[in-house]
């Protein structure tokens, strides 16, 4: 489906807007805390604010709820989106398929967050300790960075050729219902690898132990959400594209600086019945990052492209990303 939409998106990208003016930028995201720079963009009006000061004229953000990063490029390609956000798999995979045509590249990273594989058996220490009895709860099984991440774990205990040991347990299942699955004690998932709230809602509650993170597998920090474009958008827009990026950065030193006013943005935008201080502590740990720079990326594209799941290997972060964000201090 995404080969199909390129081409057609590269025939219309050979014409070329008529003109190198825009009023509106529209921006994808997805839910949770992760997404927190995308929404403090949103609700701060900061691509309108950086619009204004770079002499663009009325530039409205518009942004786009969607459910993952695969759905997130089908609206790129297709027309209806200017920038897609999501995880490390759906931005190296569609890097690698629209390399030397439509090129879509990465603009910058949004945050790094740690992913806990919890579980509620207490007969499981570590990995090498799941049996047929057991069942692993991810987004999307083979695909989410959870599942990647623990294909990434198996590869490293198991060895090369057994990164798929533990697919045959794992189940696709959404964060919150799985979420709520786990914590019952009465359905087959006994583990789940899953993003904040929940990984530290399951700690907190006692129920669930955490036997991994994703920042042991990864060796450190390592980017959860990221954000892409077309090469086209950045080479006829220059100066929306580093609107974009500045609101980002803007976002990330607003958390950064105003953590519990993130939090409260973060509640009134979601809905969220969460607790404000329980927000506020999430956003305030440590190891939840909100940068521009990635990390790690290029560990998933060496274990993506030795296992088949991508062609190309990139010779290093940079050729997955545009110039702009080249100078960050990225892995």
């Amino acid at each position: 489906m995404v080969g199909a939409a390129a081409g057609a998106a590269a025939l219309l990208a050979l014409a070329g807007p008529a003109s190198a003016q825009l009023t509106e930028i529209r921006i994808a995201k997805g839910f949770g805390i992760p997404y927190l720079p995308i929404t403090v963009m949103d609700q701060q009006k900061l691509v309108e604010k950086q619009a204004a000061a770079a002499g663009l004229g009325p530039v409205k953000g518009v942004y786009m709820q969607l459910a993952s990063g695969a759905a997130m490029t089908e609206a790129l390609l297709s027309g209806n989106l200017d920038f897609a956000t999501g995880g490390p798999g759906p931005l190296l995979t569609v890097w690698d398929r629209t390399k030397g045509n439509l090129n879509i590249k990465g603009i910058a990273a949004v945050s790094s967050i740690p992913v806990y594989l919890n579980t509620i058996n207490p007969n499981v220490k570590t990995i090498a300790d799941f049996t047929e009895k057991d069942r692993i709860a991810v987004p999307t099984v083979g695909v989410s960075t959870q599942a990647v991440t623990l294909q990434i774990a198996a590869e490293k205990l198991f060895g090369k050729g057994k990164h798929n040991q533990l697919d045959k347990l794992t189940v696709s299942v959404a964060p919150p219902d799985a979420h709520n699955a786990m914590m019952s004690g009465g359905t087959e998932i006994t583990a789940n690898f899953t993003s904040p709230p929940f990984m530290y809602q399951q700690v907190k509650d006692g129920k669930a132990r955490r036997i991994l993170t994703s920042y042991d597998v990864m060796g450190g920090s390592t980017s959860f959400i990221l954000m892409w474009t077309t090469e086209k958008f950045f080479k006829t827009y220059p100066k929306y594209f580093d609107v974009v990026l500045a609101a980002l950065e803007e976002a990330n030193a607003f958390i950064k600086a105003n953590p519990r006013q993130a939090a409260e943005i973060f509640i009134a935008a979601e809905k969220s019945k969460l607790p404000l201080d329980f927000v506020e502590e999430m956003i305030k740990d440590p190891d939840v990052i909100f940068t521009s720079s990635p990390q790690h990326l290029m560990v998933y594209a060496e274990f993506m492209q030795r296992n088949g799941a991508i062609k190309n290997k990139p010779e290093d972060w940079k050729a997955v990303f545009f110039p702009p964000v080249h100078s960050r201090p990225g892995s």
